[in-house]
C-alpha cells in the first residue's frame, strides 16, 4: 500500500489532529481491518471557527493569485522597472480582490440553507414535457423518487474506491474544498477557458450541489457551495459524508442513491455488485442521463473508473482488465413515453442546465420543438419500411430526423426502429449519438466546397479508372456500376453518384479544406483525423442530427442554426426560466453556392442516366433536393433531402454493423422511408420553389462543359490539316476533337477562375490523371474500333498544298467537245501535267466509271457496247499525289446509223486491279 493511501487511512503520521476530532474511517480497502464502530462525535456548529476557516481560505486563494505574477516574472526574467510596476499592480489588485471576496462571502453567508436540514425535502413535483403546441404530453418525469437508504457498511468497497479514485482522490485530506482547484478554475475562467474537468468540485461540494443547492451557474451559488461544504466537513465525519453522498446522489431515471440504482439497473442489492458493475455506478453521477442514453459512453466511463482504481492501488491490473472485458447491460423501463429518444434528448439538455434533481422533482413545464403530426408520420414511415423492406434487405434498424432549416427546430426524431427492442439496442439514440459512415450522401458537402472555390456544375472531370496514390500506396476507387463514363460534368457526376470524379473533386478542394468546410457546416466528428481522399466517399463518420443540420444550410441559403429542441421552460410557479427567441443564423456559406448545390441536387434529369427518373428522391409536383448514400458492403444506407422549409434525413442498417443484402442501399432501404415521410409531412402544404441557378461569368472551356477544349473542324482526310476553300470537297470531313487533358491541364486547382497553369505537370496528380485518360482511350478504341470521337490534339495547320498554281493541267485532243462519234470504241488522246506530277487519270462515261490510268500517256482505250444512240458525256479527272485535281466534262454524240447495236456485255473482262480502283474511286466520289 502506498504511503499516500496509508496516511489517508491513518496508518502513518500526518493527520493526528484529524484523529483527535473525528473517528478515522476504516473502510478504504479490503486489506484493512475495520476499526470499532463507535458513533462519531459530531462537531457543533461554531461560527467563530467557521469564520477563521473562511478567512484562511480567502487569504490562501488571494495569496496564490497575487503570487502568480511574481512567479511568471521569475520565469521570463523581465527588467527591474517592469517588475516594480507589476508588483504594485499585483498588490493593488490583490487587496481589491481580497476586499471583494470578503464582501462576497459575507453577503452570501446571510442567506445560506442550514446543513442541519439536509434531509428535509420539499414536496416533489413531476416535470412535464410537451410538443410545440403544449397540447400533447410527451412524457411526465414522475416526482416519486426511488430511494432505498443503505448503511455505509453495506456499500461495497469497490463503489467507495471507484468514486474516490475518480471524483475526489484527496477526499480524506481536504477540508471540503481544494483551494488550488478553485484558483485554477478562477484563472481559467478569467482566461475564457472552461474549467478543468473534474478538478474543482470535491465529493462534499457535489453533495451540497445536489442535495442542498440548485445547479445554477453563478458566482454567488459557487460561493454558497464552498461555504456549505466547509460547514458540512465541520459538522460530519468523512464516513457520514460518504453515507449521505451514496444515499443522495442522483443516478438518473428518478433513482436516488446507490441502492436504488443497483436494484433498478442490475436487479440486485448494492453489496452484491461485481467490480465491473460497481465501477459502472461509480462513474454514473457525472452525467447520468447521458450515460443512460449512450451505452458506448457509459462503457468508456466505466473503463476510466477502473483505470483510476488501478492507478490509486485499489485493484490489480488483472482485476482491471477482467472487469473491462465484462459485458455491460442495464435494465431500463420507460412507460407512457411518446418520441422516447427525443424526450431523453431533451431531458439531457435540461439536466445540463438545471441539474438532475431539479428536472426529476422541480415540476418544470417544458415546451419542445416537436411537431406531433410529423412525429407520427415519421414513426409510420419507419414501421412501413420495417414491414416491407427490412426482411429482404436483412436490416433491423433505422433512424430519422426532421428539422425546420430556417430556425433549427427539431420537428421529428426517431433514434431507433423500436425503443423497447433490446435485440437491436433500441434505447440507443442513433440520431444524436450514433456515428456512422455517410457514404455518398457526403458528396454534396465536397461539391459545395468545390463550387465555393470557383468550380461550376459544368466543370468537366474524366470518370476513368485512376490510381490516385502519388506516394506509391494504391488507391483505386471504382464506381458502383464498375463502369467508366469518360468526360462528365460535376452535375452529372454528383447526380450519378460517381466515385472517381468525386475523389477528383475532393483533391481539387483539398482534403483538409474539405474537413474544415464540413466543420463549418456543423459536423463535429472529424476531429484531427487524416481521412485523405476517401472522405468524399463517406470515409469519416457523422451523427445523423448533424448531417441533417448541414443539409439545412443548403436549404436555407447558407445559414447555420444550432439544433433547437426546447422552446420554453417554466418552473412550478409558472415563471419562465428560459424561452427560445428567434435569431439570425450564422452565415457559413454564400447564398449563391447554396443555390448552386441545391440546383444540382434537385436535377432529376441529371441522375436519370444512372438511376432513371421519378425515383424515391422525387416528390410529385414539388421541387426537392436529395441525395442517397451507401457504404462499403452495404453496411449503412442513407437518404437526406429537403424543400425550402423542411429537411429530413434517414439512416438504415444493422445495429451491429453487419452488412445488409447486396444491392439494398440508400435508394432501396432509406429512400422509401424518406419519401414516405416527406409526402405525408408536406401533404396540403403550399408548393415552394428553390432559387434560380446563379449565372456563371466564367468563360473557361473546362468550366463550362466543353470538355476542356472540344472543337469541330473541317479536316482534309488525306493530309490531316484544317481544310480551306481550296481543299477539294471530296477530301473534307468534319471531325470533333476532344483534348485528352484533365482539368489540371487547364486550371490551377486552388484558383480555377484564374490564369491557366504554366507548368501543370508540377502538380503531384497531373501525370497520374493524364495517364489514366490515355489508358482509357486505348481501352475504348479496343472495345469499339468504330468509335467516332477523336481524342487527338486538333491540328493547327491549314491546308497550304491546295492553290491555283498546284492544280493539274489537261488538254483534250480527242474527242473534241460536242463531236460526233460513229463507233462505240472510245479512244482518247490527252496531254496532262501537274507541278507535283500526275498520279492518276480517272474516266467516267456518263455516270459509269470506266477506267483509272496511272501511266503515261494516261489515254483511255475502252469499248462501250452499252452506249445507246444520242448524247453522252465523258468525264476526265486528273489528280496529283495529295489530291489536287482537275476535272473536265466532254460532251459528245454517238451516231452509229447503218451499224447494228452490239450486244451489251455486262461482264466484260476488265483487269482486276482496274476494277478495284474503279470501285474505290466510285465510293470516294460518293462520300
Amino acid at each position: 500500500m502506498s504511503q499516500r493511501n496509508q496516511r489517508r487511512r491513518g496508518f502513518l503520521p500526518g493527520n493526528e489532529g484529524e484523529q483527535e476530532q473525528k473517528e478515522q474511517p476504516a473502510f478504504k480497502t479490503k486489506k484493512i481491518t475495520k476499526k470499532s464502530k463507535k458513533k462519531p462525535k459530531l462537531r457543533q456548529k461554531n461560527n467563530k471557527t467557521l469564520g477563521k476557516t473562511l478567512f484562511g481560505l480567502v487569504f490562501f486563494i488571494l495569496y496564490k493569485i497575487i503570487r502568480l505574477p511574481f512567479f511568471l516574472l521569475r520565469r521570463i526574467r523581465v527588467k527591474r522597472s517592469m517588475f516594480g510596476f507589476l508588483l504594485k499592480a499585483g498588490i493593488i489588485a490583490g487587496v481589491c480582490g481580497f476586499v471583494g471576496l470578503i464582501i462576497l462571502f459575507v453577503v452570501v453567508s446571510r442567506d445560506l440553507p442550514d446543513p442541519d436540514k439536509l434531509t428535509d425535502r420539499k414536496v416533489a413535483q413531476s416535470t412535464k414535457i410537451y410538443d410545440k403546441t403544449g397540447e400533447h404530453l410527451l412524457y411526465e418525469i414522475f416526482a416519486e423518487q426511488k430511494r432505498t437508504l443503505i448503511a455505509l457498511e453495506d456499500i461495497p468497497q469497490n463503489i467507495i474506491d471507484g468514486v474516490i479514485a475518480t471524483e475526489d482522490a484527496d477526499f480524506y485530506e481536504h477540508k471540503g474544498v481544494r483551494p488550488l482547484s478553485i484558483v485554477r478554475s478562477v484563472v481559467y475562467g478569467l482566461m475564457g477557458k472552461s474549467r478543468l474537468g473534474g478538478g474543482a468540485s470535491t465529493l462534499t461540494q457535489q453533495l451540497v450541489k445536489n442535495a442542498i443547492l440548485t445547479n445554477e451557474r453563478t458566482i454567488t451559488r459557487k460561493a454558497k457551495e464552498i461555504i456549505l461544504s466547509i460547514r458540512l466537513e465541520q459538522k460530519y465525519t468523512k464516513d457520514q459524508i460518504l453515507k449521505i453522498y451514496f444515499n443522495e446522489i442522483p443516478y438518473g431515471s428518478t433513482n436516488y442513491g446507490i441502492q436504488s440504482a443497483a436494484q433498478n439497473y442490475f436487479g440486485k442489492d448494492a453489496q452484491d455488485l461485481t467490480l465491473a458493475e460497481a465501477a459502472t455506478l461509480a462513474g454514473f453521477p457525472k452525467a447520468p442521463t447521458r450515460y443512460l442514453n449512450d451505452s458506448n459512453a457509459l462503457k468508456q466511463r466505466r473503463n476510466f473508473v477502473l483505470r483510476r482504481m488501478f492507478e490509486e492501488g485499489f485493484i490489480t491490473k488483472e482485476e482491471k482488465e477482467r472487469a473491462q472485458g465484462e459485458a455491460l447491460t442495464l435494465k431500463r423501463t420507460y412507460e407512457n413515453m411518446t418520441a422516447p429518444h427525443f424526450v431523453l434528448y431533451v431531458k439531457e439538455q435540461l439536466v445540463q442546465q438545471y441539474g438532475e434533481h431539479a428536472v426529476d422533482t422541480g415540476g418544470l413545464k417544458v415546451i419542445t420543438s416537436l411537431d406531433w403530426d410529423m412525429q407520427q408520420y415519421a414513426e409510420e414511415a419507419v414501421k412501413k419500411a420495417a414491414e416491407s423492406v427490412f426482411e429482404k434487405a436483412n436490416a433491423n434498424n433505422a433512424a430519422l430526423v426532421a428539422m425546420d432549416p430556417n430556425n433549427g427546430h427539431i420537428l421529428a426524431m426517431i433514434g431507433s426502429k423500436e425503443y423497447g427492442d433490446d435485440e437491436i439496442h433500441g434505447q440507443f439514440n442513433v440520431a444524436t449519438l450514433g456515428k456512422r459512415q455517410p457514404g455518398s450522401s457526403f458528396k454534396p458537402i465536397v461539391y459545395a466546397a468545390a463550387f465555393e472555390k470557383g468550380y461550376t456544375p459544368q466543370t468537366v472531370l474524366f470518370d476513368v479508372e485512376t490510381n490516385f496514390a502519388a506516394s506509391g500506396k494504391e488507391y483505386r476507387p471504382l464506381n458502383y456500376d464498375l463502369q467508366e463514363h469518360g468526360a462528365v460534368t460535376m452535375r452529372q457526376s454528383l447526380q450519378g453518384s460517381l466515385n472517381i470524379p468525386a475523389v477528383k473533386a475532393l483533391y481539387l478542394v483539398g482534403p483538409q479544406k474539405g474537413v474544415d468546410f464540413a466543420t463549418r457546416l456543423g459536423y463535429s466528428t472529424f476531429g484531427e483525423g487524416d481521412f485523405g481522399l476517401s472522405l468524399v466517399l463517406g470515409g469519416g463518420e457523422v451523427h445523423l442530427l448533424e448531417h441533417v443540420g448541414s443539409y439545412s444550410v443548403f436549404a436555407n441559403g447558407g445559414k447555420k442554426y444550432e439544433p433547437v429542441s426546447i422552446l420554453r421552460v417554466e418552473n412550478s410557479q409558472g415563471n419562465v426560466l428560459e424561452e427560445w427567441k428567434r435569431k439570425n443564423g450564422k452565415r457559413v456559406l454564400d447564398k449563391d453556392v447554396a443555390a448552386t448545390i441545391t440546383h444540382v441536387l434537385q436535377d432529376d434529369e441529371a441522375r436519370s442516366y444512372a438511376f432513371g427518373s421519378g425515383g424515391v428522391l422525387t416528390l410529385p409536383g414539388r421541387p426537392v433536393a436529395a441525395k442517397t448514400g451507401t457504404t462499403n458492403r452495404y453496411i449503412d444506407a442513407w437518404t437526406v433531402g429537403y424543400t425550402p422549409n423542411l429537411v429530413a434525413g434517414v439512416w438504415a442498417g444493422n445495429t451491429d454493423n453487419s452488412p445488409m443484402t447486396r444491392g439494398f442501399g440508400g435508394s432501396k432501404v432509406a429512400g422509401p422511408i424518406w419519401q414516405g415521410f416527406m409526402k405525408k409531412a408536406l401533404e396540403g402544404k403550399p408548393v415552394e420553389s428553390f432559387p434560380e441557378l446563379p449565372k456563371s461569368t466564367t468563360k473557361k472551356p473546362a468550366l463550362t462543359g466543353s470538355h476542356g477544349g472540344s472543337v469541330a473542324l473541317p479536316i482534309n482526310k488525306i493530309t490531316g490539316n484544317i481544310a480551306t476553300s481550296s481543299t477539294p470537297e471530296n477530301l473534307i470531313v468534319q471531325r470533333t476533337f476532344t483534348q485528352q487533358h484533365s482539368i489540371l491541364h487547364y486550371v490551377e486547382k486552388d484558383d480555377p477562375q484564374g490564369p491557366a497553369p504554366t507548368e501543370p505537370e508540377t502538380d503531384s496528380q497531373y501525370t497520374i490523371w493524364e495517364d489514366a485518360i490515355l489508358d482509357w482511350i486505348t481501352r475504348k478504341k479496343e472495345e469499339d474500333p468504330e468509335w467516332d470521337v477523336s481524342f487527338e490534339e486538333p491540328p493547327t495547320t491549314e491546308d497550304d498544298e491546295y492553290a491555283i498554281g498546284l492544280i493539274p493541267k489537261l488538254e483534250v485532243i480527242f474527242p473534241a467537245a460536242s463531236s460526233t462519234l460513229t463507233s462505240r470504241q472510245i479512244d482518247t488522246d490527252i496531254r496532262v501535267s501537274a507541278p507535283r506530277g500526275v498520279s492518276k487519270v480517272t474516266y467516267r462515261l456518263d455516270q459509269r466509271y470506266v477506267g483509272v490510268i496511272r501511266e503515261h500517256p494516261f489515254n483511255l482505250n475502252k469499248h462501250a457496247p452499252w452506249l445507246s444512240e444520242g448524247n453522252h458525256t465523258l468525264t476526265i479527272i486528273v489528280e496529283d499525289d495529295i489530291g489536287n485535281r482537275l476535272e473536265e466534262v466532254i460532251p459528245f454524240i454517238l451516231n452509229t446509223t447503218g451499224l447494228p447495236l452490239e450486244e451489251v456485255v455486262t461482264n466484260e473482262e476488265v483487269p482486276a486491279q482496274i476494277e478495284d480502283e474503279i470501285t474505290q474511286e466510285a465510293q470516294t466520289q460518293e462520300e
